[in-house]
C-alpha cells in the first residue's frame, strides 16, 4: 500500500498498474471463497481490493462491500469490474492509504488478503485496527505471503513475511473476546521458481 507517505505510495501502486491491462487473474483468492462462503451476507470490507475480484465475489454473494486501496488506477478498474458483474450498487469504492486514513464503521467480514508492500507499510497497526471495525459476531481474515519476500521485479531476502503465530499474536487479540478459527500456513502446490511456496491463514470472529 504505502511507502513512506500517501502521494509516493499512490504514485508507486499507480505504475504498477498502469504497466499492463491488468496485473491479476480477474478470479477471487482462494482463500476467501473457502473461508467466507458459508459466511451470512452483511457488510464487508476489502483491505487492498485492487482490481476487485474478491468485492465483486462478494457482492456477487448478496454482501454490501467496502472496497479499498491506495491505487486510483485500480479502484478504476475495480468499479469497472463491478459494473461489468452488474454489482456497482453493492460496493462502495474508496481510496486511503491506510496508514494515514481508515474507513468508518462496523462489518461483518473484514478481510485483508495480501496486504504487502516492497515500502514501509505498517501493517502490524493495520490489522489491529481493522480488528476493531469488526462488530460482534464478525469475522476477521488474513491472509498473506509467507517466508522471504519476493516481489514481482526483485528479490529481496532482507524482507521476511511473518508466520501465522505472529500474525495473530501482533493483533493481541484478547482471547475473551475474540475466537481463533483457524491459524495456520498453507503450501502452494505451484509456486514459481524463487517465489512464494506457503500462504498464511489467520481467521478470528468476535465473540
Amino acid at each position: 500500500m504505502s511507502e513512506g507517505t500517501e502521494a509516493t505510495g499512490q504514485e508507486y501502486w499507480d505504475t504498477r498498474y498502469r504497466e499492463s491491462e491488468r496485473i491479476w487473474s480477474g478470479e477471487p483468492n482462494a482463500a476467501l471463497v473457502a473461508e467466507a462462503a458459508d459466511l451470512a451476507p452483511g457488510r464487508a470490507l476489502d483491505l487492498g481490493c485492487g482490481e476487485g475480484a474478491d468485492a465483486v465475489w462478494l457482492a456477487r454473494r448478496g454482501w454490501r462491500v467496502t472496497a479499498v486501496d491506495i491505487s486510483a488506477v485500480a479502484l478504476e478498474r475495480a468499479a469497472e469490474h463491478a459494473a461489468e458483474a452488474g454489482v456497482a450498487d453493492r460496493i462502495d469504492f474508496q481510496r486511503h492509504d491506510l496508514a494515514q486514513s481508515f474507513p468508518e464503521g462496523g462489518f461483518a467480514l473484514v478481510a485483508a488478503l495480501f496486504l504487502h508492500s516492497r515500502g514501509d507499510m505498517p501493517r502490524e497497526r493495520i490489522l489491529r485496527t481493522a480488528a476493531a471495525h469488526v462488530v460482534s459476531g464478525g469475522t476477521l481474515l488474513i491472509v498473506g505471503h509467507a517466508g522471504h519476500a519476493t516481489w514481482e521485479h526483485d528479490h529481496d531476502q532482507d524482507v521476511r513475511l511473518p508466520e501465522a503465530a505472529e500474525v495473530l499474536e501482533s493483533l493481541q487479540a484478547d482471547p475473551g473476546e475474540w475466537e481463533v478459527l483457524l491459524s495456520q500456513e498453507r503450501r502452494r502446490d505451484h509456486a514459481s521458481p524463487g517465489g512464494h511456496h506457503a500462504d498464511t491463514i489467520v481467521k478470528l470472529r468476535r465473540r
